[in-house]
């Protein structure tokens, strides 16, 4: 959510940060609605401090015996009431329509970002490893993994319908293991809380991270009218909303492993075979609420924290700085982290890190208090996936592929794994 005071004061600071998101000035109809929004509440301050006094002149009327004076404030204050309970519903109306407005927005991007349209416009920044080399042709890990029998795609769309897996043996514990791997290494070694957060969440949560009201055909739904949580970011950064936490505490950094999910409205016809682009999915999140002069410095932080998941496992990945038209809704600037997957001879984005400023602070009311204690300010909150589990599961089969079909496990997870080395068939 935009603050409007700043909007006022800098126009066209704010349609030149939209245009380079390719979306017009909004500017001057923000503007327009905030006018009419202060006008009505100064119509309305007036009006109220009117009956204020004229009941007060009552008083005095009755005092001196003035029948007639105060018959007519009489009339004037029922008159008031009346015309104040009509200006409090038209604020209330007007303002609706300006958080609405506001609401519909996205974040504008620092001045590092790099300008562009989409993906192909995205600046890669630093890369890790390099690819492996094969004496055989690299297979796509659905391949693998049927190949295996411990990957059903068709009994999971009996099950639930397309867009869903069934894991099970070897491929299932590999999948547990690489979760647990990344809650560990950043509980114990990158300084992050582990929180088993809710699934569910109310309309004012996902408000509050920026998936509703734009992104609500995106999400699944439930009869009791919560939200299925489509990453764990969502109750993660609400644990401080409508809060004023002391600067002190900060940053405070929080992880969890969660299922998430994802209606994939717009997905028709993408990846359609395999686990990469599913309804059902794991990852462990990161989040960060930090002070403004922390935000900076705690996204690169957050940043490197993935990346070491991805290190330790001895995968190639790159990052990429995400242009200005590829960049989520909610971000000022975001890193992703493409993991290389020698199946489909790609990069796939396996962690996205968002640094979001005040933006999703001024939607939950999350504030902290300075140390001197004389200020309260917004928080500002990060978000990474730290990293996605399923799509760490895709990148270990498709790198650690072996000629005979079977997977070496990596030796950061053979402990996870029981002393297992090797996923293979049973025979």
């Amino acid at each position: 959510m935009h603050d409007i005071k700043w909007i006022r004061d800098n126009p066209a600071a704010f349609d030149r940060a939209l245009a380079r998101r390719g979306l017009p000035a909004e500017a001057g109809r923000l503007g327009a609605i905030d006018e009419r929004r202060r006008s009505v509440i100064v119509k309305l301050e007036q009006a109220q401090a009117r009956r204020n006094a004229a009941s007060k002149e009552i008083g005095e009327a009755k005092k001196n015996k003035n029948d007639a004076a105060a018959n007519a404030l009489m009339t004037e204050v029922a008159a008031l009431k009346t015309s104040i309970a009509a200006m409090e519903e038209q604020e209330k109306t007007v303002s609706k329509e300006l958080e609405d407005a506001l609401a519909q927005i996205p974040n504008l991007p620092h001045d590092e970002v790099p300008d562009g349209k989409d993906a192909n416009d995205n600046v890669e920044h630093h890369h890790f490893g390099a690819k492996r080399s094969y004496a055989f042709t690299p297979k796509q890990h659905f391949e693998l993994g049927e190949a295996l029998g411990m990957m059903d795609f068709e009994t999971a769309a009996k099950l639930s319908g397309a867009r869903f897996v069934v894991l099970q043996n070897g491929l299932a514990r590999l999948e547990r293991a690489l979760g647990q791997f990344m809650l560990d290494l950043h509980t114990t070694e990158h300084g992050y809380t582990e929180v088993n957060p809710p699934l569910l969440v109310r309309d004012e949560v996902m408000f509050g991270t920026a998936q509703l009201p734009k992104f609500a055909d995106d999400q699944f739904r439930t009869t009791t009218d919560h939200w299925l949580i489509p990453t764990a970011e969502v109750p993660l950064t609400n644990l401080v909303r409508e809060q004023i936490v002391d600067e002190d505490k900060l940053p405070l950094r929080f992880t969890a492993c969660t299922p998430c999910f994802r209606a994939e409205a717009g997905a028709a016809g993408k990846d359609t075979r395999g686990m990469i682009r599913q309804h059902q999915f794991t990852k462990v999140e990161l989040v960060s609420i930090a002070t403004p002069e922390q935000s900076r410095d705690e996204h690169e932080r957050m940043l490197a924290s993935a990346e070491e998941v991805l290190r330790r496992l001895d995968l190639h990945y790159r990052v990429v700085t995400l242009c200005t038209g590829d960049m989520g809704f909610a971000a000022q600037k975001t890193y992703d982290i493409e993991v290389w997957l020698p199946g489909q001879n790609m990069f796939r984005e396996i962690s996205s890190c968002s640094v979001c400023g005040e933006f999703q602070a001024r939607r939950m009311v999350a504030r902290y208090r300075t140390r001197e204690g004389r200020h309260v300010r917004h928080v500002h909150t990060l978000n990474g996936s730290g990293v996605a589990v399923g799509r760490a599961l895709i990148a270990v089969m498709e790198n650690y592929q072996q000629a005979d079909g079977s997977i070496a496990v990596p030796d950061v997870l053979v402990p996870y794994m029981g002393g297992m080395k090797t996923v293979m068939r049973a025979a």
